[in-house]
């Protein structure tokens, strides 16, 4: 498996996130606690084991619920670079979320000619740095409902409240709902999304 070299800043400053004015209501300190208990609440995947142990690789190696974001790492040969020493914060589609992409794009994607463009997806759901719920929704609150987000493909997610809920919008205006937070790796963040973002 080939090994991607990639150049990134790594840090929280190096997320270059830059927010924007929203119409939604900014949360609350209180809005944020709910955020991270609900999220936890919600989650479809058992966090109940130690992630801190293992890498984000390794954790999603380990989940089933994940089988198909493991399939797309390994045939985009980003496996190396996401089992390295980042930080990074990666939003982490389930099996469900990809279920709802059409089925004839995601084989397309999973075939080998299509490996620099399923690695320039997989990278839309990955940011620099540890990037916990918290601190999502703080961003989202500065930016008075709205934070964007740069990712390792260069492009960018929004993200927002809806009730108590953090909410990424893709490059497409699709949307994908955090439903499992902050699931600490040795070398980064995980949150599971219900709906695989778009570039």
């Amino acid at each position: 498996m080939q090994k991607l070299t990639l150049t990134w800043a790594v840090g929280l400053s190096a997320l270059a996130l830059t927010a924007c004015s929203g119409s939604e209501k900014a949360p609350t300190a209180t809005d944020t606690e709910v955020v991270q208990n609900d999220a936890m609440a919600s989650d479809t995947i058992a966090a109940t084991e130690a992630m801190g142990d293992k890498t984000i690789v390794a954790w999603a190696q380990g989940n089933p619920q994940v089988s198909t974001l493991v399939t797309a790492i390994t045939a985009a040969g980003l496996g190396d670079t996401l089992s390295g020493a980042g930080p990074f914060t990666v939003f982490a589609p389930t099996n469900d979320a990809f279920a709802k992409v059409n089925k004839a794009t995601l084989d397309g994607l999973l075939k080998p000619e299509s490996k620099d463009k399923l690695a320039a997806l997989l990278k839309y759901h990955v940011v620099a740095g540890n990037v916990q719920s918290g601190d999502l929704a703080k961003m989202i609150a500065d930016g008075k409902g709205t934070a964007n987000i740069k990712t390792l493909n260069g492009g960018s997610l929004k993200a927002s409240m809806s009730g108590n809920k953090i909410v990424l919008t893709d490059a497409k205006g699709g949307k994908s709902t955090v439903t499992g937070a902050d699931m600490a790796a040795s070398n980064g963040t995980v949150h599971v999304v219900d709906t695989v973002v778009m570039p």
